[in-house]
């Protein structure tokens, strides 16, 4: 008991000190607060952190930012993220991560629903991603036909498709895939049941709303 005693007085037997160091992290959203999806994955990503041992307001910190949408209030909390010296970040979008790496190419950050990261130029490959961004891939373009093929089944009757994109957030190369992929769609799917796929540029969500009642 003496030894133990001793032991305990001289920090032998303590927890190391990085034992219950507090660890930040950084959440940024691409959408609004509101929103139930965004709240979910939140959600889930917490409840992952705790299976791991990680718990918010014990050996965690969690700060959080919802800037919706647009351009320059995902800038504007990319900046003040970074700022505030955050060990990793949650990335969810490609608008999101473009901010982010143009104010850190230190700061790990690790990213959801991104379309083409290999084009956007956020990693080299998936294999080995290099630098300090890595996460996971929203969808393989090539499924897209799959979509078709699903949407055709609930709704034979569909004669025309919306093909929407923002140019200002879509990878360099993302337009002239897209004419590649059209005119397959349209040798497969489109010939067969005279489908009209049209694409339509998106620069907001407020036109995204626009368009989408129209």
């Amino acid at each position: 008991m003496s030894i133990i005693g001793a032991a305990a007085t001289t920090g032998l037997l303590a927890p190391p000190a990085w034992a219950e160091a507090v660890r930040r992290i950084g959440v940024l959203m691409g959408m609004d607060a509101g929103d139930p999806a965004g709240q979910s994955e939140v959600t889930a990503l917490k409840q992952g952190l705790q299976e791991l041992g990680w718990v918010e307001g014990r050996n965690l910190q969690i700060e959080y930012y919802w800037p919706g949408g647009e351009p320059d209030r995902i800038q504007a909390s990319a900046k003040a993220l970074v700022a505030r010296g955050s060990d990793v970040i949650f990335a969810r979008t490609t608008p999101v991560v473009a901010a982010l790496l143009k104010e850190t190419r230190i700061i790990p950050i690790i990213f959801t629903y991104v379309f083409d990261p290999i084009g956007s130029g956020f990693v080299r490959n998936f294999a080995q991603p290099g630098g300090n961004v890595t996460g996971f891939q929203t969808f393989e373009p090539t499924i897209v036909g799959k979509w078709l093929q699903i949407l055709l089944e609930i709704a034979p009757s569909v004669r025309r498709i919306g093909f929407t994109y923002n140019p200002r957030t879509v990878p360099p190369d993302f337009c002239a895939r897209s004419r590649r992929l059209l005119p397959r769609l349209q040798s497969g799917w489109s010939r067969r049941l005279f489908m009209t796929p049209r694409r339509s540029m998106l620069l907001s969500p407020r036109s995204q709303e626009r368009r989408a009642g129209a």
